[in-house]
Formats: structure tokens, C-alpha cells, sequence
């Protein structure tokens, strides 16, 4: 039967229709399906054989969005050296990020990371970002500090380092996806 042709059996199918669509989830708690993307997390996994290979994982909900190579520290596994060991475990609050950080080391794409201790407790690491090796504009620089030279440019005074145009890519993508909150290190 037709339900335009007013008959009751229509009008209830009609009816029962429209009330399974508006008690869905999302339609209960205001949210259309897709309208809110999942959540964007940032993850270092260290290497513990090369502390200057290893990895940053973009991930999204349960899907790996991107990885990069990155470096963190100068080859020293102890997270209380300060200047010199890789970044500390835990989850990390980002504070800010610039494309055009102007800091006396660190210059260009920089992601700003809330001070922690370090796992003894004894230094509390501050003024850690995810940066890379650029100008403050974040193009390529001519001295040895803004210049990319290669893999022993993946060293860093503990904070977790990209190529340049990783970090850039890694910019993009976050804008497109969705910065998350903090950064979760994990060994």
C-alpha cells in the first residue's frame, strides 16, 4: 500500500521509520555520524639500539595516520642527563605550536612540550619541543644549527627531532586532521 494514499498501515510504517531514525546515538546526543572526528594522538617510540632512529606515529582513533623518523637526545639512553639523554616516558601536554618558533637553539616548525621530570626525578626536562633544523621562517638555513646535513641531524639536546620536511608534512597533516593534546612517549 502507498502511504501517501492516507492508509493507516502506511502512516505507522512511515511512523515507525521515523522514530527508528531519531532515536539513533546520534541523534540523541546531537551528533550526525562523521560530523566529530576521532581523536589525533602523537606517539615517540624510542630505540633503544639507536636512540636517533626511532620513530613518530601520527595516529587517529585506531588508525596510523603517518610515521616519521625522529631522534631524541645524543645517544644517551638516561633521561635525567640533561641536554644530552632522550626524552623522558609519559604522556607530555602540548602547549603550542608555530611555524615560526624564534628561540635561541630552536627556530621555525616548533611543537612546545610542558616541562616533566625525568623518570629518577632528580631534573625536571624543560623547554622540549618537536622541532627540526631550519631557519625561523622554516626554510633551510646556511650554518651547521639551520642546516639538514643528514642522519646525525637527528640528534638533539633531548627533545624529539624531525627532517624538515617531515615536520612540515607532519604540520600539514595535524592541520587537516586535528592536533591532538599531548604527545605519549613510550619506550
Amino acid at each position: 500500500m502507498n502511504a501517501n494514499k492516507g492508509s493507516p498501515r502506511g502512516h505507522m510504517a512511515a511512523w515507525a521509520v521515523l522514530t527508528a531514525l531519531a532515536l539513533t546515538p546520534a541523534a540523541l546526543t546531537g551528533e550526525l555520524a562523521g560530523a566529530q572526528a576521532p581523536a589525533t594522538t602523537l606517539v615517540f617510540d624510542k630505540n633503544p639500539d639507536d636512540p636517533t632512529d626511532s620513530t613518530l606515529s601520527v595516529r587517529q582513533g585506531g588508525r596510523l595516520r603517518a610515521t616519521y623518523r625522529a631522534g631524541s637526545g645524543l645517544g644517551v639512553q638516561d633521561d635525567c642527563a640533561r641536554a644530552k639523554g632522550w626524552i623522558p616516558d609519559g604522556n607530555w601536554r602540548i602547549r603550542s605550536s608555530t611555524r615560526t618558533y624564534d628561540g635561541n637553539l630552536i627556530k621555525g616548525y616548533a611543537v612546545h612540550l610542558q616541562d616533566m621530570p625525568c623518570s629518577r626525578g632528580t631534573v625536571t626536562r624543560t623547554e622540549m619541543f618537536i622541532h627540526s633544523e631550519t631557519d625561523r621562517d622554516g626554510g633551510e638555513g646556511t650554518s651547521e644549527a639551520r642546516r639538514w646535513d643528514g642522519p646525525g641531524d637527528y640528534e638533539s639536546n633531548g627533545c624529539v627531532k624531525l627532517d624538515p620536511a617531515d615536520i612540515e608534512e607532519l604540520f600539514r597533516l595535524l592541520d587537516r586532521i586535528g592536533w591532538p593534546t599531548h604527545l605519549r612517549v613510550v619506550p
